[in-house]
């Protein structure tokens, strides 16, 4: 018999798939992947109130059992975080390059199946109902200007530039024009109606971009950072447990100069006596030492990810159930973000845990960063963890199966980096070199997130613009130095955490709590600590808050 809890559960992700088609897609719930999901002020209100009366239900709900416990807890914290940003009007404003509402509706169509006509179909619909879901981007954010609710000019100008390179031109067609024709070597595809939606959809997307830029940009925000109020509200939703700006942005910068004479160090490993940015220079320009061509770089991506699960599963690292032990390298389509990303297995495991990596028009890619990364996004990283719990129906709820907080996530799939370099798949000084730039990147992460958005000056000891304040091109500057990726990418990521906030400082953040749970683990249990079994008790709580995860861990 299902507990109350879980049948709540159940219920909440059910209503939620009917009210946000595109979260039904991810999650593989069949009969709404014709539809677009409503990003009008009333479709988010719809979603809001949900949220409130799911809530209202848990609060007069028994928890009888661990499972129950957790469950209930881990429903609860998502709802309040739901209506946390919901009260800060986070619906009003969400224009940014990367996880808002404009990326929502373009990304779910890479999900969706296209192998038949029948599949075609279904996207011929949906795509038709893409202008109704610009249309209600554009209202909200209208009722945002009118409550004094902006978005920063810098992100405004992002989105429409995304906006545009979607939509296309004549001379290079946009994203759906693409996807569209890709469907004409399908026997039966209705290419008329694909052809009429691709066009209606790319003029909708052309509209916004117009609409940002002539009516919205002269209202938005002026100024980068969100402030210390809204990032407290962030802080909290991203982490799931509190920490005061000033306590993380202290630990960021020292962990930032730790790993910047770690850097040194290892650079002298693979070209004695040259600068840092000499190695970086030789690493980045070497043709010997990049993959040449999408297709090459997608089968290399691919074959680490394999190796990776081959030695962790065959050496005992890890137990993974073998409905959920592929994970696919994937070119994600070009006008996103520049950073490489991962999306889970849908619900009834159809459908496969990806990785998408973004050229964006290259043809070379230099090796030494991307292993690292491929370890964080893939194995043993975010589809070890989403995976696991994807598969758990017996101790976790659909709402645990399904959620994801940052700073436990992107937290696990840090340390899964570490953990690769523990195990000796890092041991290539420069494949080193790209894990250290790895960690470093994102200890730098949580200086400046923390700096622009709360207003910390630049420290009085440092040697660098001492007591200055941040501003955009300084913290290109800061993050440059330790980025092991081109100025593109490190100004696609700059934007990034402007309009993000406290997103950025979830990764360093999160790991640091699971590095200090298992160095209590190995402290209390001490020559009987198992690796393993502290790994499956761990991936086996689901995705949870910092909080959470801490006094769940610790029963151990």
């Amino acid at each position: 018999m299902t507990s109350p809890v879980f049948a709540l559960s159940d219920k909440y992700i059910e209503q939620s798939a009917a009210l946000d088609p595109g979260t039904a897609t991810y999650l593989g719930i069949p009969g709404y992947d014709h539809l677009m999901t409503d990003f009008s002020p009333t479709g988010h209100a719809a979603r809001e109130a949900l949220s409130r009366t799911t809530l209202a239900q848990l609060d007069s709900l028994a928890t009888d059992s661990d499972d129950d416990r957790l469950a209930s807890g881990v429903l609860r914290e998502g709802l309040q975080a739901d209506i946390m940003a919901f009260d800060a009007g986070d619906h009003l404003s969400s224009i940014r390059i990367i996880a808002g509402d404009v990326d929502a509706a373009r990304s779910i169509f890479d999900l969706m199946p296209t192998d038949t006509a029948a599949d075609w179909e279904v996207i011929a619909k949906r795509m038709a109902n893409v202008p109704g879901a610009f249309a209600g981007m554009r209202e909200s954010w209208s009722l945002g200007m009118e409550r004094g609710i902006t978005a920063s000019l810098r992100q405004v100008k992002g989105q429409a530039e995304q906006l545009s390179a979607w939509a296309g031109t004549p001379s290079e067609p946009g994203f759906f024009t693409t996807f569209a024709e890709s469907a004409s070597s399908v026997a039966g595809a209705p290419m008329d109606a694909l052809r009429a939606a691709a066009a209606d959809a790319s003029r909708a997307m052309a509209e916004t971009a117009d609409f940002l830029i002539k009516q919205y940009a002269p209202h938005a925000r002026t100024e980068d950072g969100c402030g210390r109020d809204a990032h407290e509200v962030a802080r909290r939703r991203f982490l799931g447990m509190q920490i005061s700006a000033e306590d993380a942005y202290e630990w960021g910068w020292e962990e930032t100069m730790r790993l910047d004479a770690e850097i040194k160090k290892i650079a002298q490993q693979i070209v004695p006596d040259a600068s840092v940015n000499e190695v970086r220079h030789l690493l980045d320009t070497d043709p010997n030492r990049a993959v040449h061509g999408e297709e090459n770089l997608r089968a290399w991506l691919q074959e680490l990810m394999d190796e990776a699960m081959d030695f962790l599963l065959s050496n005992g690292h890890f137990d993974l159930d073998p409905r959920v032990r592929t994970v696919e390298a994937m070119i994600s389509p070009p006008g996103g973000a520049a950073a490489m990303y991962y999306t889970g297995p849908s619900e009834d495991l159809s459908r496969p845990g990806r990785t998408w990596y973004p050229a964006n028009g290259r043809s070379v890619f230099p090796r030494w960063g991307e292993p690292t990364t491929a370890y964080h996004e893939g194995v043993p990283g975010h589809h070890l963890q989403i995976a696991v719990a994807t598969v758990n129906r017996d101790r976790l709820s659909r709402y645990q199966r399904n959620t994801f907080v940052s700073g436990h996530g992107e937290g696990w799939a840090l340390y899964a980096e570490r953990l690769m370099d523990e195990f000796g798949f890092l041991d290539n000084p420069e494949y080193r070199l790209g894990y250290l730039y790895a960690q470093v990147f994102r200890a730098a992460r949580v200086v400046v997130d923390c700096g622009v958005h709360c207003g910390l000056p630049i420290p009085k000891h440092s040697s660098w613009h001492a007591g200055e304040a941040w501003t955009p091109d300084l913290i290109f500057e800061f993050m440059n130095a330790r980025s092991s990726s081109d100025e593109e990418f490190n100004w696609s990521e700059v934007n990034r955490y402007l309009g993000w906030p406290a997103q950025a400082i979830s990764y360093k953040l999160g790991e640091r709590e699971w590095l200090a749970l298992r160095d209590e683990a190995r402290a209390k249990h001490g020559a009987s600590f198992n690796l393993r079994d502290w790994h499956a008790f761990g991936l086996n709580l689901g995705n949870l808050g910092l909080d959470l995860l801490k006094s769940e861990m610790r029963r151990f």
